[in-house]
């Protein structure tokens, strides 16, 4: 086995999050830029970022799919000594380390892409923009790491534009994200006077000369701002010592504490979430880009580390008992696979992410989810869209297996002698639909394949069918999700399709609880058909989801009929009883019924689950459910009136205003089907200066007249 180049220590699996245009691509092609992978600086603003691969991602200048790359990095401080290339490479074999990125996308529509890649990361870099500061989805891609407890360090960007203040930015993060961030830097200067930074930790300032700043220089701290520096470094100082008895001691005996006691003490209190460094810069203008990265590796895990807060856990397929796996390439292989992508290349792509174990060339896995086995034919390291072959890879890699035939998101890839399930990534639902129908024979026979690809990609686009009109319908995240699927359709598979309108997702659901009876019962000459149930419903909490409790005792029906009777009442829930709409958030208890020697079946049994079901939910109150949306605008002072009214009439509730830069910014919740075409309106209103963002928030009662129109429309 070819020994492991990079020792685990000096390994970091890191991912890029932000809010839409804070700048994580411009950031990620700096780093490519600074670590040697790159010769050229690809800007996303000229359609020419090496990250953003894909051509709808140049065109709209945002990232649609997360990109994973390698790069190798030796901190500044390590370097600063050596001036001969042979001191370099002697430091470098030291002290290089090895970085796995993914840049994420920041469109709420590819929130599954950021879900999936927060799963298999060790940190985050969190980007934010250093005019906004904190934004709605950069709330939604901190919760996100939080629920995967996903260590961080947040960087403010664009420190040079108009109306930029890494004040009012560091605050927003301890107002609406966590009173746990900790400035270890500040900005020399600010907007068109922005040139470089302060180290707190070292008492260092620093710029970055060059044509793309390549040449860290440090310099004086700045008379006048010595006395700030002072001060911020104080208040630094005292939130690590309290995470560290030692240091408490020796700070409280008014001891001098050493930079490098200093940075290993955030280092604990970052891995374990319970402080956040924050660093700034301005990734477009090439200043302080090196120092994120120093600070990836003095911060943030490896995957050693990480495994102390987040052990690696799963269970076993045959027994469904705990296991847990060491991070050593000694144990057996486990691995996650993270991503589905179609290469135009060399078709299916697997990103996989190895936990334990080393995965070799040529060699059969086990998908243990599926219960299937698979060869390994070739492995790739990922840069961007271009493909590295390797022979193996080992604990701690993220890449990528050419050819699975039956992977999908999620699976847990492990080493067949030694099963194992890891746990899989949960994923929001879609809230919007359209039906798409192809335009000739020739694309009918495409449209089926393609979207079986896309749906293998992309776990929150799903396709059905209408069973009454016989129609395709494809589900997603919003207007933007459904587009950019239908252009690839066009592009990647030559599929020309129509496309209707879109369609909100509504859900039904009860407000009261009932009982109800549901016999079925045939003869028909011969064997007959018997099936006899009595249930319970009753309301559950939104986001509950649906619940089946058997409290069948002393074999009333008979064991292997109660699975017949639990299927029949999920087919009874996707019809609802309003309009047709699925129905949610209920929970059925089988409580009584009866059975016939002869006769009874499971068919019986299964459509007297769906009669009970149907009369139990018309008994209960049922109602229908609509999607509720988080919206942000951001508008001149002038159309703030306008816009607010605007909000009003669409049944929103305005929640608050507040004031960005020379902009006035107004948060609301407004029903999803009231909010298509709101782009181009907007325009029109603000004289194409208003902009705003979109994410799904929560369900909600529709009101009783707007109810009677969606019953009309599905009629």
């Amino acid at each position: 086995m070819a020994a492991q180049r990079y020792p685990l220590e000096k390994y970091r699996n890191i991912g890029i999050i932000a809010h839409i245009d804070a700048g994580k691509t411009t950031v990620s092609e700096r780093i490519l830029f600074y670590t040697g992978i790159s010769h050229k600086i690809g800007e996303v603003h000229e359609g020419a970022a090496i990250m953003d691969w894909m051509e709808q991602e140049r065109e709209r200048g945002i990232t649609i799919t997360s990109a994973a790359t390698t790069c190798f990095w030796t901190p500044i401080r390590d370097l600063g000594q050596a001036f001969s290339d042979e001191e370099k490479a002697k430091i470098r074999s030291q002290h290089e380390h090895r970085i796995n990125i993914i840049d994420t996308p920041g469109h709420v529509d590819f929130t599954a892409e950021v879900e999936r890649s927060l799963r298999v990361l060790d940190g985050g870099v969190t980007i934010f923009d250093g005019v906004a500061g904190v934004e709605p989805q950069s709330e939604t891609v901190w919760h996100q790491a939080d629920k995967y407890k996903v260590p961080r360090i947040c960087f403010i960007n664009k420190l040079d534009r108009m109306g930029a203040s890494f004040d009012n930015s560091f605050q927003s993060i301890l107002e609406r994200l966590t009173p746990n961030a900790v400035a270890v830097q500040l900005p020399i200067g600010l907007e068109e006077h922005f040139k470089g930074v302060v180290d707190l930790i070292v008492r260092k300032a620093y710029t970055f000369e060059g044509e793309h700043g390549e040449t860290v220089t440090e310099i004086e701290i700045p008379s006048n701002m010595k006395e700030e520096v002072e001060d911020r470094r104080a208040m630094l100082v005292e939130r690590i010592v309290e995470k560290e008895e030692r240091l408490m001691e020796k700070y409280l005996d008014g001891k001098e504490i050493s930079a490098e006691n200093l940075r290993a003490a955030l280092r604990a209190a970052t891995i374990s979430n319970e402080l956040v460094p924050v660093f700034c810069g301005s990734a477009l203008k090439n200043k302080g880009v090196q120092l994120i990265l120093d600070g990836v590796v003095d911060y943030l895990p490896s995957p050693l580390e990480i495994t102390e807060s987040k052990p690696i856990k799963g269970t076993s397929p045959s027994t469904g008992e705990e296991i847990i796996r060491k991070p050593s390439d000694q144990e057996p292989l486990t691995a996650l696979a993270f991503k589905i992508a179609t290469d135009p290349f060399v078709g299916n792509l697997t990103y996989f992410r190895i936990y334990s174990g080393v995965m070799q060339k040529g060699t059969y896995i086990l998908n243990a989810s599926k219960g299937n086995q698979e060869r390994v034919g070739r492995i790739v390291r990922m840069h961007a869209n271009h493909r590295e072959d390797v022979e193996e890879m080992s604990t701690g890699d993220l890449g990528a297996i050419v050819g699975l035939k039956n992977t999908s998101t999620g699976d847990t890839l492990c080493d067949p002698e030694k099963a194992i399930i890891l746990e899989k990534i949960t994923f929001p639902e879609p809230v919007i639909n359209l039906k798409i129908e192809p335009k000739t024979k020739a694309d009918q026979e495409r449209l089926g394949m393609s979207l079986r690809r896309l749906a293998d990609e992309d776990p929150t686009f799903r396709v059905t069918g209408d069973l009454e009109t016989g129609e395709t319908i494809i589900w997603g995240m919003g207007e933007l999700h459904l587009e950019i699927l239908v252009e690839r359709m066009r592009r990647e598979f030559n599929v020309e399709a129509n496309v209707g309108r879109p369609r909100v997702s509504y859900k039904e659901t009860i407000k009261g609880n009932s009982e109800a009876e549901g016999k079925y019962i045939r003869q028909s000459g011969g064997r007959g058909q018997y099936g006899h149930v009595k249930i319970k419903v009753k309301a559950l909490d939104r986001g509950k989801g649906f619940i089946f409790v058997n409290q069948i005792r002393g074999g009333i029906i008979p064991q292997e009929f109660i699975p017949a009777v639990e299927k029949g009442i999920k087919e009874a829930l996707d019809r609802g009883v309003v309009a047709g709409y699925p129905m949610t958030d209920i929970e059925v208890t089988l409580f009584d019924g009866s059975y016939h020697e002869v006769d009874s079946s499971e068919a019986a049994f299964k459509i007297a689950g769906s009669i009970a079901l149907q009369d139990a939910a018309k008994a209960a109150s049922p109602i229908i459910l609509e999607p509720i949306m988080k919206i942000q605008t951001i508008t001149p002072a002038d159309f703030l009136g306008d816009v607010t009214g605007d909000l009003n009439s669409k049944r929103g509730r305005i929640e608050g205003l507040s004031d960005r830069a020379m902009m006035k910014v107004t948060d609301a919740m407004v029903p999803l089907s009231e909010m298509f075409g709101y782009a181009t309106k907007l325009r029109s209103m603000t004289q194409g200066r208003g902009s705003f963002t979109m994410e799904f928030n929560h369900y909600e009662e529709v009101p009783k007249s707007v109810e009677q129109l969606i019953i009309e429309g599905k009629k």
